[in-house]
This record gives structure tokens, sequence and C-alpha cells, in this order.
């Protein structure tokens, strides 16, 4: 029997899994969505024979998405193919350095042990460290909504609890990492986890050492057709349970009276409602969609930013057999990198460049004789008097040149392009000033102050996505919308028990 209506607002991950995760649970829910297109950053683009992933390209913790399809009673092998990543990554240096990256421990420590066979002998402690910080901090912070004291303080987490300081949140990652590996060359592929949480590796702290764990310890995954296939798969989950998704419906208004959400206008027409879930931005949405509450909007707005991104989607008219699926090229002064993205906030004079070609995987993805090229570089968050077209223009003869100093001959090869910038970000994603990740794990404490899944100051109002706890990524956007399914569920429960009771006592 159907329960409480929960209109949703927005279909990115977070929004699809925080409706599947209701709808399950019997509430009657719908979408709306501001695109033309459900997934939020994970889109794709296809034009000339050419397919490219727009978001996320890497797969970890898989099992979330298996434990959401069986939530709704369905087999996600019914939906999506999962292949494992072999490399998970080629790594690129400037003085011609060429790594492998392997989730087997054996061969990652013989491809460590080419370029510093010290480090090679550390990598098992290193990775056992990882490991700590991931069973101390797993269940406690990536399953569980901390700001909930009721559910953080029961007795199974108080080991976790009582071993905070096993989790290294008192040095930076940088120098976490420094404990194991000292070539500079070892340290900055380590470091470069960082930006997973859209970080820097100088500044946040030594937990998200986590991620190397999750990545090189549990795998990495490619969905086969493309990664979009996943934000396809959840619409069509997310219909076949009898949910509604407006597309190309835009929320301009969350409407409070009295600290109690009443409902939202889409379309100049108010629709009811005592509970919401927000899948946009935590910041934007205090900016653009929440009035009344100024002190909780100027809160938000003196939170970091984590980085933003550019973007260029190539079709290149070549083949390139030393590219793997996923590719890494390093800049010669990471820290520099770093410092010119959060301390100047501007693009770097030298950036690292991600290349990730489907093609390698799904041959289908271009032309006989070519490849498509996603080419991601790191970014700082929108700030007044930035030149984005003169950082564009910089940042490509950047990547063709330190791609040319590795033997990759672009000029010439590139047929057609894409580019996004952070005014996309924002101007597509309602992201709070172009930010990709949400709010940055810069500083000690930061990784912990991402807005909660539940409001404090509006009752009724629920947020999943990126930019609430746990963070940004595939999985960890899916448990956002799985644990503010269950937050709603539990006080709507709650508040039905507690009607009950005062209608039999005044009976």
């Amino acid at each position: 029997m159907s329960r409480k209506y929960v209109p949703v607002i927005g279909a990115g991950l977070g929004g699809l899994s925080a409706a599947i995760h209701l709808k399950a649970r019997g509430y009657e829910t719908e979408i709306f969505e501001r695109n033309a297109l459900t997934g939020g950053k994970m889109s794709e683009w296809q034009v000339d024979g050419y397919r490219f992933d727009t978001g996320p390209s890497l797969l970890t913790m898989p099992e979330v998405i298996d434990e959401l399809f069986a939530a709704a009673g369905k087999d996600r092998r019914d939906y999506l193919e999962f292949a494992p990543v072999a490399p998970v990554c080629r790594y690129f240096w400037p003085d011609g350095g060429m790594l492998d990256a392997s989730t087997d421990m054996e061969e990652m420590i013989a491809a460590i042990a080419k370029i510093s066979p010290r480090d090679a002998a550390n990598y098992p402690a290193f990775m056992s460290y990882c490991q700590r910080i991931h069973d101390l901090t797993a269940e406690i912070f990536l399953h569980t909504p901390i700001h909930e004291w009721r559910k953080v303080m029961k007795k199974k987490f108080l080991p976790s609890l009582f071993n905070l300081h096993r989790i290294d949140p008192l040095r930076n990652m940088h120098n976490g990492v420094r404990r194991f590996f000292s070539d500079p060359r070892i340290v900055q592929l380590f470091d470069r986890f960082a930006t997973y949480n859209g970080s820097s590796p100088y500044l946040a702290p030594a937990t998200l050492n986590i991620i190397p764990y999750v990545e090189h310890g549990l795998g990495g995954y490619y969905i086969r057709g493309g990664m979009y296939r996943l934000a396809e798969a959840l619409t069509r989950l997310a219909e076949e349970m009898g949910i509604r998704i407006h597309t190309n419906t835009e929320v301009t208004q969350i409407i409070v009276r009295d600290n109690h959400v009443k409902g939202l206008v889409v379309n100049d027409e108010f629709i009811n409602s005592s509970q919401i879930v927000c899948n946009g931005d935590v910041v934007t949405s205090f900016d653009k969609l929440i009035t009344g509450y100024p002190r909780k909007k100027a809160r938000l707005n003196r939170l970091e930013p984590s980085l933003s991104g550019m973007v260029f989607m190539w079709g290149v008219e070549r083949e390139s057999s030393q590219l793997a699926h996923h590719n890494i090229f390093f800049s010669s002064d990471y820290k520099k990198e770093f410092q010119q993205i959060f301390e100047e906030r501007r693009a770097p004079d030298d950036p690292t460049v991600y290349v990730a070609i489907t093609a390698r995987t799904d041959a289908t993805h271009a032309p006989a004789g070519c490849e498509n090229w996603f080419v991601l570089l790191n970014m700082p968050y929108l700030q007044p008097g930035q030149d984005w077209p003169a950082m564009v223009k910089k940042m490509r003869e950047a990547v063709i040149s330190k791609l040319l100093k590795s033997g990759i001959d672009l000029r010439g090869k590139i047929s057609l392009e894409k580019v996004l910038t952070p005014e996309d970000f924002y101007q597509l994603y309602g992201s709070n000033r172009g930010s990709i990740y949400g709010i940055s794990s810069n500083g000690k404490s930061n990784a912990f102050l991402r807005p909660a899944n539940r409001s404090r100051e509006i009752e009724g109002v629920y947020f999943a996505g990126g930019s609430t706890h746990p963070g940004g990524g595939i999985p960890l956007v899916l448990l956002s919308g799985k644990m503010t399914a269950a937050l709603l569920d539990e006080r709507e429960r709650n508040t039905t028990e507690q009607t009950k009771t005062y209608e039999r006592q005044i009976i």
C-alpha cells in the first residue's frame, strides 16, 4: 500500500537512487529534471560515428549498484554488464617513465620495481595501511549518515570510533603517501587519488588514502556500451517501477513555511508536498531555490568548492598503440599545479592530463582507424575575472604539446571537438561555482563537513548527490540516495507512530 508522495528534484544518479529506494519502500514519487537527459553529470555525446561519456569514466564498488537493483527486486545482470579494466590506468611521466597500474598485488609490485625497487618493496605495507583505513571507515562513513548521531553511536561502530586515530586524520594525504614511498613519481601516482574527491593531496587528510585501496584493492570496472548505460538502466528501472520522470522540467522554488517544506514550484505550478528530496547541489539550492535562510546560505558559501575541470572530447583520426583505456600524463611539478588551481585559481601552466578512450574496450565507439578521446584537466572553480576562452586555447596547446613529448602527435588529427569548462558545469548542472565534486576536503576536518542528507533547518527537506554526504563518485552518490530514502522513511514511520499514539491517548 503506497504511503506518502515524495517529489525528487533532479534525475542525477543520486536522485534516481533515492526515487528507486523510496518506491521500493512504498512511496509514490516522481522526478523533475531540468535537462533533456537523465543522469546529471553522467551523460554522453554521439556524433559522426563517435560516442563519448561526458562524466564519470571508471566504476568502483560495483556491489552498490547490485544492491540498488536488488532493492527493487531486480538483477543488475539483466540490465548492465561490468568488465574489469586492465591495466586500471597507464601512467606517463615527463622523464619518459611509464607504469601500468594493476589490481594484482604481484603485478603492481613488479611494475613499481621497474621505477623504484625500494618503493616496490613497500607497496604491500602501503596497501595494508590503505585497507586499514577502509576497514575502519567504510561502514561508518560511507554507508551511514554520519550527521545522525543516534546512528553513529551504535554499539557496532564503537570500535571504529575508538580507533579514529588509526585512520591518519592529522597528516595530509601527500605526507601519508611519503611514509611508504620515496621516488617522486610513485608518490605522485598515489597523490593523484585526492582528485577523486576534488581535493589537493597537499591539503586533504591522509584518511583519503582509502581511495587507492578501493581502486587497486577492490578493482576498477567499465560498463559495457559506455558508462552512460548506468544512467539509462536506472532510468529504465525507475520507469518500470512506475516512477514518472519529467525531463526538460525545472523546479524554480522550494516553498517553506515555519521551517517546514510545503512543496515545489514547477513550470509556475505549485506541487504540494510535506517531504522532498533534492538532488541539486546543496549550496546552489540554498542560493537559488530556498529563501529565508541567509545564515545557512552564507555558511555554505564559505565552504571551499572542490576542483572543477576542463573536458575536451576529441574525435582523433589515428590509433595510438601506446595508450590504454585509462591514461594519465603527469605534470612536472604537482605541488605547483595544485597551488595554481586552489590558491591562484587559474588554469595550471603544466596540467596533468587524463585521457580515456572507450574505443579501446568498445570498438564501435569510433570509426575504423579512429579513437574517441575524453581528455580531462583539473581546473579551479569559478571566480570573477577568469577568461575561460583564453584558458581553453592555452590548455588545448598544453595538452597537444605534452602528448607530442610522449611521442603522440595529434597535429592535424583532431576531426571534431567539444569542450566543457567550469562555466558549463555550472550552467548545465547547477554545480556550486562549477565544482565537480561538491565541497573540497582540503583541511583536516573538511572531509567530514559535507552537508547532511537531512536538512536541520527545514523539516521534510532531504539531499542526495555528490554535494552531500558521503561525497562524489558513482558509488557514493548512489549511497547518498539510499541513505536519504532511509532517513525520510524513518521520519515518516516515527511521525505516523506518534500520531497513532496521540490518537489512542485522546480516545
